[in-house]
C-alpha cells in the first residue's frame, strides 16, 4: 500500500489544492492513501489562518485526505526551511509514509532533487557568503550561488514559490537520508499572489484578499466545495474570516512594552536587525507601517511578520525544539482510522488524539502542548464575534472523524 503524505496549510483550500490531492490519488492507486500535515491556527507567512485548524482539517479529508495531523506551532510559522523539516519529520514519524507529494512550477521532481543537493553541499555556503557580500538580498545571493554549482536553468528554479519550498521539502528527505520518495505534480492556476482568469483555479492569497475588501461570493465561488460549505457554517457561527488586523492594538501594545533585549531574542540570524524592529516598535501605530519602515533588500517581508508574531505569541525561536515530540491529530475518515491503528506499531512518536494524553509525555511536549493552547486562545480573539472566543478550547477539542 502506497501512501502519500502532504505539507500544507489550505489557508483556505481551493480547487488547485483539491487538484493535487485527486492527482495524487491517482498516481498512488486505488489502495493508495492520504496524510496530510497541516499548519495550525497560524502559518508560516507570520499571520493568523483566515479560519480555524478543525474547519480546514474537516474540509481536507471532505476533499481527499484521509488523515490530517497538525504541523506545530514553532515549525508552522518559521522559515520555509524549518517549516519543511518540521513537516517531514511529522511525516516521517507515522511510520507509514512511503511518497511526499507537493506541488510545483516545474513539476519536476528530479530537478528539485538536484537544486536541493546543490544547497546541502560542502561548497555552498561559501559560495553564497560571496554572492551576498555583493550587497545583494537572500533570494538573488542564493540562486546565484546554485547556478554557480549546476545551471542557470537549474538555479531559475528558485525564482517561483512552490519550486523553493519543493526544494525544501526535498533537502529534508536528503538531510534524513529516507527512502521516501519525492512526487511532484506541477501547480495549475493562478500564481501566488495573482487574481485568477476565467476558469482557472485560484491562489489561497486571491481568496483571502477577496475576503479582507468584504468580497464574500467572489471568495465563496474560488473555495473548494467543501471548503465553502465549511467557510459558510464557520462565518455563521462567528469564527470567520479571521484577520490578524483585529489584534493590531494588542499587538502593538505588546511591542511597546518589550525592551531591546526582548526583540534581540527574536533574531535568528543575529544580523542586528532586532535594533531596527525595536526603533520602529517606539512610534509605530499600525503593524504594516511598522514593517515597511524596517524592511530592506535583505530582509524578506515575511521574516519580518514571523518576528511580530513571534512577539505576540511569546515564541523565542532559539528555544524551538529540533523535531516535534508527539503527533496530534486533527481529523480523519474510515481509512484514516485504519492508519491511526497501524501507527500504534509503527509511529516513533506518541499520537495524541485527546488533549489530556499530553499529561501522561515528558516535559517538552507538555510545555509545546501548553504554548499551543496559548496561541489558539489569543487566536480566538480575532474572531468576528468575541462572544465565540472562549477560551481554552484547545483542552476540549476532539479530532474531527468523518463518514464514520
Amino acid at each position: 500500500m502506497e501512501i502519500a503524505g502532504i505539507i500544507t496549510e489550505y489557508n483556505p483550500l481551493h480547487t488547485g489544492h483539491v487538484h493535487l490531492l485527486e492527482e495524487t490519488r491517482r498516481r498512488l492507486g486505488e489502495n493508495g492513501a492520504i496524510v496530510c500535515v497541516m499548519s495550525g491556527d497560524f502559518v508560516q507567512r507570520g499571520d493568523f489562518a483566515i479560519l480555524g485548524r478543525q474547519a480546514r482539517a474537516k474540509a481536507a479529508v471532505l476533499s481527499g485526505a484521509d488523515l490530517v495531523l497538525e504541523l506545530p506551532l514553532p515549525w508552522a510559522v518559521s522559515s520555509a526551511e524549518r517549516f519543511a523539516w518540521g513537516g517531514v519529520q511529522t511525516l516521517l514519524s507515522t511510520g507509514l509514509v512511503t511518497r511526499l507529494a507537493f506541488g510545483s512550477e516545474c513539476g519536476d521532481a528530479d530537478a528539485l532533487m538536484r537544486v536541493a543537493g546543490a544547497l546541502l553541499c560542502e561548497e555552498f555556503p561559501e559560495r553564497l557568503r560571496s554572492e551576498l557580500s555583493t550587497g545583494a538580498g537572500f533570494a538573488v545571493s542564493r540562486q546565484r550561488a546554485v547556478a554557480a554549482l549546476l545551471t542557470p536553468e537549474d538555479a531559475a528554479l528558485l525564482e517561483s514559490p512552490n519550486n523553493t519550498l519543493g526544494v525544501e521539502y526535498c533537502k529534508a528527505l536528503l538531510r534524513c537520508g529516507h527512502t521516501v520518495r519525492p512526487m511532484t505534480i506541477r501547480r495549475m492556476g493562478a500564481a501566488h499572489d495573482a487574481d485568477p482568469a476565467a476558469g482557472e483555479h485560484a491562489s489561497a492569497s486571491a481568496i483571502r484578499r477577496a475576503l479582507a475588501e468584504g468580497r464574500q461570493e467572489a471568495a465563496l465561488a474560488m473555495m473548494a466545495p467543501a471548503m465553502r460549505e465549511l467557510y459558510i457554517e464557520e462565518s455563521a457561527a462567528g469564527r470567520a474570516p479571521v484577520f490578524g488586523t483585529v489584534c493590531e492594538r494588542s499587538v502593538l501594545a505588546k511591542l511597546r512594552s518589550m525592551e531591546e533585549a526582548d526583540f534581540a531574542a527574536l533574531d535568528e540570524g543575529r544580523e542586528g536587525l532586532y535594533r531596527r524592529l525595536y526603533a520602529a516598535s517606539r512610534s509605530a501605530v499600525s503593524v504594516e507601517g511598522l514593517l515597511e519602515e524596517v524592511k530592506t533588500k535583505r530582509y524578506a517581508y515575511a521574516r519580518l511578520r514571523r518576528m511580530v508574531l513571534w512577539a505576540y505569541l511569546g515564541l523565542d525561536p532559539h528555544t524551538f525544539p529540533e523535531t516535534p515530540p508527539y503527533l496530534h491529530l486533527l481529523a480523519a475518515n474510515r481509512t484514516g482510522r485504519q492508519l491511526l491503528a497501524q501507527m500504534k506499531t509503527t509511529a516513533s512518536l506518541p499520537v495524541l488524539t485527546k488533549p489530556a494524553d499530553v499529561r501522561r509525555l515528558g516535559l517538552e511536549a507538555q510545555t509545546l502542548f501548553e504554548l499551543e493552547a496559548r496561541a489558539v486562545d489569543l487566536y480566538a480573539l480575532a474572531y468576528p464575534d468575541l462572544s465565540a472566543a472562549v477560551g481554552g478550547s484547545a483542552w476540549r477539542e476532539s479530532p474531527v472523524m468523518v463518514g464514520l
